[in-house]
């Protein structure tokens, strides 16, 4: 099979289901910002200090080509089965959210992005995720999309943020607070 198909060159991609759509698409321009943030997530767990969580970021990983799924799927055609997302994927981050939050320093400041290479990779994770998000709301807007993925997505740029202060302390990187010039 080749990678190669031709049938995108005149700018339209077909959605699970057959139907086509010009590549700039609301649809296609939030699933394809999933596929970019799972990319960054790859870059973020290939990082040393996540050694540690290779196995909830190659989930969070699998949930985002679930969700890319999702979102390639035209709602009114497509009769195949596609994978599904779960309150229980939620709760997932919420307990890694929980966890990291109690092993940081509480949060007295708004914190700059950065300290480490490694923190800078996930706070562009964590940029990402918001920007796929805000595609995701509005691609709801104007067509069926499961509130689940909204809900994911929200709660993933949490645990991303939670990620980027545990990675800091781990590191023995500085967390430098925003000091707003006033």
């Amino acid at each position: 099979m080749k990678i190669y198909t031709k049938t995108g060159d005149k700018g339209t991609t077909a959605l699970i289901g057959g139907t086509r759509v010009s590549k700039a698409d609301l649809r296609i321009e939030a699933y394809g910002t999933v596929d970019e943030l799972n990319s960054y997530i790859g870059l973020v767990r290939d990082q040393e200090v996540n050694y540690s969580r290779m196995d909830i970021l190659k989930e969070i990983q699998d949930r985002l080509f679930t969700i890319g799924a999702l979102l390639a799927t035209d709602p009114e055609k497509s009769k195949m089965k596609t994978p599904d997302l779960h309150e229980e994927d939620i709760t997932l981050l919420e307990q890694e959210i929980d966890k990291y939050t109690a092993e940081v320093p509480p949060l007295r400041a708004f914190v700059l992005p950065g300290g480490h290479q490694s923190v800078s990779f996930c706070h562009v994770a964590r940029c990402v995720c918001r920007r796929a998000e805000r595609l995701a709301i509005s691609l709801q807007q104007v067509s069926e999309v499961d509130n689940l993925i909204v809900k994911y997505l929200n709660r993933l740029s949490d645990y991303l943020f939670a990620l980027c202060r545990k990675m800091t302390q781990e590191l023995n990187a500085e967390e430098i607070t925003w000091k707003p010039r006033v």
